[in-house]
């Protein structure tokens, strides 16, 4: 009765599958389907597994798979044959073992390339934006945000200037809140020159990026984007980086124009020497000069210089933490990072700059009179460095992309305390 029961609805399953079949291949680029196989009238099994491993097989080219999440198909021999999961999970260890060596030797016995996964990009930007977008790394903004903290707080530690409602947090007058204006004109800065940024150091390293697992999909690295498009784009975005610029004073222009220096420069340096990730302090917080001279026309050392050393003692912190991730490919390809540099001492290493980070914050703050809401931030700020520092899994990736992304809150913790012990001064 059981082989009565099962034959009859293979039949069923047969008739409704071909109208599946064709429905599918309306929205599937699938090429030369193969017929589907008869049932194997000497299976013993479970029926659910015989129905899994019969009828859902396709036969179309492996290519065609870039478009979809990875865990949603299986491979057979040759790169040739697929098969939907369906969301249903039944098949033994066995196969699904077999399923695993499979793939392994299609693959050439290693990992097929990562997929990315869908972001905001993918859902609201036109198909032919979302490349120029994934370049300044919209869809990533832990960049600006580390760009932005550091002109930010500098701006609400500048003393006053003349007109006591022109300020910007640390330029602001005691007792009064910054400029939103400057703040947002600075906000907008960021974002714009990080993504100059990240455009030149795509075209500087699209030797180096198809070699790196993490960065082998971008946009100029994958051959999504040129490089003519690649510099058309970065030549975009300077533009309207300069629209912003001129709205400054013109000690602050002349300022902010140097900084492209080192922004063109940055990305040669992992090549050069095993500190890139100090020379990157030095770009990532050059606002830190450019936010007090917008309000003050010049620079008080007293006040700038510590705020500017904690911010580049801070870079070095979370950006050799970001460069574990990579170690194993900077050595394959001969690139250069403290990450190699510190080896098994990192985390000693990076509790020095901590420390020197967190003095330079106060001596900054103690110059420029800020009241004791910024001193509790600060040991708030210290224990989340700390935290982040002892804490981290230099081996394991994840754990250092977190503890990257991380450091938008200890930025937001000195913002904070800075704009309460402007208020309360």
């Amino acid at each position: 009765m059981a082989a009565i029961w099962r034959s009859r609805h293979s039949r069923k399953f047969l008739q409704s599958y071909s109208s599946l079949s064709s429905s599918l291949s309306l929205f599937f680029p699938f090429s030369n389907p193969s017929p589907i196989p008869k049932p194997d009238p000497n299976h013993t099994g479970s029926p659910i597994k015989s129905f899994k491993h019969t009828y859902f097989d396709y036969q179309f080219p492996r290519e065609n798979l870039s478009w979809f999440p990875r865990e949603i198909f299986k491979f057979g021999q040759c790169g040739a044959i697929c098969r939907f999961d369906a969301g249903i999970s039944t098949s033994s260890s066995g196969v699904a073992k077999k399923d695993d060596e499979d793939r392994r030797r299609d693959d050439g016995g290693g990992e097929r390339p990562k997929i990315q996964g869908l972001s905001w990009i993918d859902l609201y930007l036109p198909k032919q934006a979302r490349p120029y977008a994934r370049l300044a790394r919209l869809d990533k903004p832990i960049g600006t945000w580390l760009l932005a903290w550091p002109c930010m707080c500098i701006h609400i530690l500048s003393c006053p200037c003349s007109s006591p409602h022109r300020s910007i947090t640390l330029a602001a007058t005691p007792g009064q809140f910054p400029d939103f204006k400057l703040l947002a004109l600075f906000g907008t800065g960021a974002l714009l020159l990080r993504g100059a940024g990240c455009t030149i150091n795509d075209l500087l390293d699209q030797d180096i990026d198809p070699k790196v697992e993490r960065t082998k999909l971008r946009p100029i690295a994958s051959g999504v984007l040129t490089p003519f498009q690649g510099f058309s784009f970065l030549g975009f975005q300077l533009l309207l980086g300069l629209g912003i610029l001129l709205q400054l004073n013109n000690y602050s222009r002349i300022l902010g124009a140097s900084s492209l220096l080192l922004v063109f420069s940055y990305p040669l340096m992992k090549r050069l020497t095993f500190w890139p990730q100090a020379y990157l302090g030095l770009t990532f917080n050059w606002g830190a000069l450019l936010g007090w001279s917008a309000v003050r026309g010049s620079l008080d050392p007293a006040i700038v210089f510590p705020l500017y050393i904690s911010g580049v003692c801070w870079t070095l912190v979370y950006d050799t933490i970001y460069a574990h991730q990579d170690k194993e490919d900077d050595l394959k390809v001969g690139v250069k990072s403290t990450a190699l540099r510190f080896g098994n001492s990192t985390k000693e290493w990076l509790s020095g700059f901590g420390i020197a980070c967190i003095g330079s914050l106060g001596l900054s703050g103690f110059n420029a009179d800020l009241g004791w809401p910024y001193y509790v931030a600060l040991m708030a700020a210290s224990g989340h460095l700390t935290w982040q520092i002892w804490t981290v899994d230099l081996s394991c990736r994840a754990d250092c992309n977190r503890k990257f992304v991380s450091n938008k809150w200890f930025g937001a913790i000195v913002f904070g305390g800075i704009l309460l012990g402007k208020l309360s001064s």
